[in-house]
């Protein structure tokens, strides 16, 4: 296993080359399919594309199209859909967290305003839907409808816990499982679809996929008390102030003391470090294991998903997807 940051950049570069011309196509189809008919969405959608992003929801529906029997011109396009899908969900996201950065610089809502914003990630919603149309295939469509309804599901559960300091492991999970490991599923599985692979190799690389995204997210919310800023392109204990309660804090709080709990409500009560400051939410995440637990369930999915795709014939496919689990867990933005 690579470890370290030039471990993991080798890793990426190894799977990269694997479809970086047909990633280069889907950039393309991006940059193409982000074209309005009002100024505005044209801008705000090349905006965003500008920004970059790792692609790896792209990038796990090519290697799953190989490793399901071919990479075509239909994987390319899917590609470029759930690339749209993803950046239209972050797009809404810093609208209703009222975010200020996003990969560091200033996110869309800032630049051009919550109703634009909200409109513009709209209008890429539907554009991925009428780029999926022309697949001609029911079962992507279906696919893609439940994922963006499990989505939105996953958005209007997070409303309602904001501020919420009795969040549970499974309150935590099930949004997880909703807003990222969803669409981590459906991106092999739609690659699996693309490559004309059987139902059972479908749905096993959903699984690992699903098993990815679980992991993917946890490392995120655990970066977000660990990270520097710098590198990670926002602000670090956003989402505590955001009235957030990621699983770091959940596993954190299980033993904590009244004075604890209550230097955590402060934050949640204020959305803001001005009476409890970041160092001391910080101190007690550290202190009560809930960054070094939380790791530990990340290693667990990643674990999973290596034990998944293990099970498959040997191909360059198949290592390349057996290597982004390491990836996951080694990255640090």
């Amino acid at each position: 296993m690579a470890s370290g940051k030039t471990g993991t950049n080798l890793l990426a570069a190894d799977f990269l080359q694997l479809v970086q011309d047909e990633l280069q196509r889907v950039e393309e189809q991006i940059e193409l399919q982000s074209i309005a008919s009002v100024e505005a969405v044209t801008a705000i959608g090349h905006y965003l594309q500008a920004g970059g992003g790792k692609r790896l929801r792209p990038i796990l529906l090519l290697l799953a199209s190989k490793l399901a029997g071919d990479s075509n011109d239909g994987a390319v396009r899917l590609g470029a859909v759930v690339e749209l899908i993803h950046t239209a969900t972050l797009v809404h996201d810093d609208v209703i967290d009222d975010a200020e950065t996003r990969r560091g610089r200033p996110s869309a809502n800032v630049l051009w305003g919550n109703q634009a914003t909200v409109l513009a990630g709209d209008w890429l919603y539907m554009q991925a839907f009428n780029i999926a149309l022309r697949q001609r295939d029911f079962r992507i469509l279906e696919l893609l409808i439940g994922l963006t309804q499990t989505m939105v599901e996953g958005e209007l559960l997070q409303l309602e816990r904001l501020g919420r300091i009795d969040i549970t492991e499974a309150d935590y999970m099930e949004l997880v499982d909703r807003k990222t490991a969803r669409l981590f599923s459906t991106c092999a599985t739609l690659g699996a679809l693309a490559g004309r692979g059987d139902d059972l190799t479908a749905a096993r690389l959903g699984d690992y996929a699903w098993n990815l995204g679980m992991a993917f997210q946890l490392v995120d919310d655990i970066l977000d008390f660990t990270a520097e800023k710098s590198v990670l392109g926002k602000p670090v204990g956003n989402d505590l102030r955001e009235g957030k309660l990621t699983l770091p804090l959940v596993y954190a709080l299980q033993g904590a003391s009244p004075q604890e709990r209550a230097l955590v409500a402060m934050v949640l009560e204020d959305r803001s470090y001005k009476r409890a400051s970041f160092p001391a939410i910080l101190e007690l995440t550290l202190r009560r294991r809930g960054v070094e637990r939380a790791r530990e369930r990340a290693l667990a999915f990643t674990d999973r998903a290596r034990e998944i795709i293990g099970e498959f014939p040997e191909s360059p496919a198949q290592r390349a997807l057996a290597t982004i689990p390491d990836l996951i867990i080694g990255r640090d933005y």
